[in-house]
């Protein structure tokens, strides 16, 4: 073994092996707990048979992209705990998995997602019915809560603006 595939391509990231966790930003954007555990099988088998150090990173940490998406860097971060462990770490309260669609207005969409993410601003202090329909009201207090945090103001509640609910710091 002992070959470095050089994550990028050749010369490039030299230093690294790569190991891939494909979501999207899309649909599968919640990586699920047999691709975890994969990721993870991967890199102690590099590390077993490869000579790979015990930094994990993610494609963005190198270069100017969003990969991996959220949910997946979230976990990095968090020191890429098996599935099933604590992790050891004092992350906020959990965040439900992002829903696979945006919520955006107009067209006023309804939906418990809409109303789990209203019940949470609420939560955190903004002004929202959680009624369960995404409508102007909504799509001001996401965009006011989007400013607040330095992301796109948008009005759409994508993977960011919903893990921020949950994870960005109180007003």
């Amino acid at each position: 073994m002992h070959h470095l595939p050089a994550a990028n391509g050749s010369g490039l990231n030299a230093g690294h092996y790569a190991v891939l966790g494909l979501v999207g930003n899309s649909g599968l954007v919640q990586p699920p707990d047999p691709m975890l555990h994969a990721i993870l099988d991967a890199v102690d088998h590099v590390r077993a048979n490869g000579r790979a150090g015990k930094e994990i990173k993610g494609h963005r940490d190198g270069f100017s992209t969003d990969c991996p998406g959220e949910p997946l860097y979230s976990w990095l971060r968090r020191g890429a705990p098996r599935p099933g462990t604590d992790g050891g770490d004092d992350t906020p309260p959990s965040v439900p998995p992002f829903p696979g669609r945006l919520l955006k207005y107009p067209p006023v969409m309804r939906g418990e997602d809409v109303r789990t993410w209203q019940t949470q601003m609420a939560a955190r202090g903004w002004e929202i019915d959680a009624d369960g329909a995404y409508g102007s009201r909504s799509r001001e207090v996401c965009r006011d809560f989007q400013r607040e945090r330095g992301v796109d103001d948008d009005g759409v509640v994508g993977p960011v603006t919903w893990r921020l609910a949950w994870e960005a710091p109180a007003r």
